[in-house]
């Protein structure tokens, strides 16, 4: 994937649809503070493991935000995931989820459910849901890449490299991706290995 950043810049925001900037005022232990935040949707985010190849499926996209503070990462890799910003099972949400953005239709009785934890808690403590599923070449349905243009590209981590990988700091990679590693390896790797 090449993409090339140009007229990068920051503008005040006045209507928003994903995240609202907020002021919030407290008293704690009787002081009074205050605190700037964002009130955004909660997510869930999919580790893949696909059985055929041996390998893990990320997105790899770019992410204004984080190349706003590092101009050396044009791209993140992370999990499949989605914003809960729809009235739906969170099951549901995070198979269609794999469907946009990997092409893949995972039956809902192969994603499981592995735990749930709170990101960016200084600024906005979105609730990330975090899910496993196990795909093959018979869901593929079609290229996936996300919808409405958001130019997700998919890479393959075959699981002999993914150690390296997650210690590679030269790949920008949310925590929730690396977490969700080292819950495969402490409750998933005896059966992939026998």
């Amino acid at each position: 994937m090449n993409t090339k950043i140009t007229n990068f810049k920051t503008h005040v925001l006045d209507e928003t649809k994903f995240v609202h900037p907020v002021k919030i005022t407290f008293e704690q232990d009787g002081k009074s503070r205050s605190w700037e935040a964002v009130k955004s949707f909660d997510s869930v985010a999919i580790l893949l493991f696909h059985e055929e190849k041996n390998a893990f499926l990320l997105v790899k996209q770019f992410r204004p935000p984080v190349y706003l503070n590092d101009k050396s990462k044009t791209f993140t890799y992370e999990l499949c995931a989605g914003l809960v910003d729809k009235n739906k099972d969170l099951n549901q949400i995070v198979k269609e989820e794999i469907d946009e953005e990997c092409g893949y239709d995972v039956p809902l009785k192969n994603i499981e459910k592995v735990t749930s934890f709170y990101t960016n808690v200084g600024i906005s403590g979105g609730c990330q849901n975090l899910y496993f599923a196990r795909i093959n070449e018979s869901m593929k349905v079609h290229d996936g890449g996300g919808i409405n243009d958001e130019q997700i590209e998919l890479i393959f981590i075959s699981f002999d490299d993914f150690k390296d990988f997650i210690y590679d700091e030269s790949k920008a990679k949310t925590p929730g991706l690396m977490f969700s590693y080292y819950w495969f390896l402490d409750t998933k790797i005896s059966k992939i290995t026998t």
